[in-house]
């Protein structure tokens, strides 16, 4: 069946996806990206993850959801509806939203994302990343720069990983995140920073990739419509905490300038470091251009303030931790802030 898919015309391979995912013409930023929308269903969310082996469906939500509230899970893995003679996942994989192919990986053993496809949206004045792994395959032909419409097959699900535990039959799914982008110098930050590592996927490796919560995204678009507002998704974050960086040229403030606040002060005085509001996965949801006159202390990270009932509800990051009677910047934490101002 899927063979067949990929040898239909693009046309009919759109229409063949939007009839097949259930998808509509009215306007949303992202759509689910296989025909199981059991998600927008009472008590269909059972039907609509994949755990991993022996936990509960909610492992593979996004979140701290695995090692007891210690690790995190970037993105969604939604489970298969469609199978082979062998047993073998058949779902067609969709384009979540309209957008360009960014990247392409079919070296199913050079990550724990087995073969991915990541494809650039703009959506709401936001540049967001959808990507989609553990994939079998991806259609004939698909390549970095290409345009695909909302709904349209890109790729078969899969299994595909180079972790140590296989991701068995019966748990196949496709792995999907909402990201963004976190430098455009990742590939030379790695090479300082981790001598003798091998970074195969350069700026599309995946700690480049900040993940939102796609389903809060997919359940606001579809419950909402055009009502939803990404941009406001993203600024209407819960901060686990609040920095000061003494860096004003890193690659964020060019790609996300919305994200961004004004400051009189800063806009007289001249800006010298940026107030950051970081939720509890690192994203620099809100940004404040600060004054030299506006910034204590002479460190090139300064930890403002920490929400402590948001540490302890998702501590998984691990950005900040305690000392003593008070609140440090994590090993995590800045190494992450090292990454985006790099």
């Amino acid at each position: 069946m899927v063979a067949a898919i990929f040898r239909l015309r693009p046309g009919a391979v759109r229409l063949f996806a939007f009839l097949l995912a259930g998808a509509t013409l009215t306007a949303q930023p992202f759509q689910p990206p296989t025909a199981n929308h059991a998600l927008f269903e009472p008590g269909g969310e059972e039907r609509f993850f994949t755990g991993t082996a022996g936990k509960p469906p909610a492992s593979g939500c996004y979140g701290c959801v695995r090692s007891d509230g210690w690790q995190m899970h970037e993105g969604l893995d939604i489970r298969c509806l469609q199978r082979d003679k062998r047993g073998e996942p058949a779902d067609p994989v969709l384009a979540a939203a309209e957008g360009t192919v960014a990247y392409v990986s079919l070296k199913a053993a050079l990550s724990n994302y087995g073969n991915y496809v990541v494809l650039r949206h703009h959506v709401d004045g936001l540049e967001v990343y959808s990507l989609y792994a553990h994939l079998s395959g991806v259609r004939s032909g698909l390549a970095p720069g290409q345009t695909v419409r909302a709904g349209e097959v890109i790729a078969t699900m899969g299994r595909t990983s180079n972790t140590r535990q296989r991701i068995t039959k019966d748990r196949a799914h496709v792995h999907f995140e909402l990201n963004l982008f976190l430098t455009d110098r990742f590939a030379q930050w790695f090479k300082k920073n981790c001598p003798g590592e091998r970074d195969d996927h350069a700026q599309w490796n995946g700690q480049n990739l900040l993940g939102l919560d796609s389903r809060l995204i997919l359940v606001g678009a579809h419950d909402q419509g055009e009502k939803f507002g990404l941009l406001n998704f993203v600024r209407s974050q819960t901060e686990v905490c609040r920095v000061v960086v003494r860096s004003t040229g890193f690659s964020w403030l060019k790609r996300y300038p919305a994200l961004i606040r004004p400051n009189l002060r800063a806009q007289k005085e001249g800006v010298a470091g940026y107030e950051l509001a970081l939720n509890f996965n690192g994203i620099p949801f809100e940004l404040i251009p600060r004054a030299a006159s506006e910034i204590k202390g002479r460190g090139r990270f300064q930890l403002l303030s920490v929400n402590e009932a948001e540490y302890h509800k998702n501590p998984c990051r691990k950005l900040v931790k305690q000392h003593g009677s008070g609140w440090e910047l994590a090993p995590h934490g800045l190494t992450l802030l090292d990454q985006l101002t790099f």
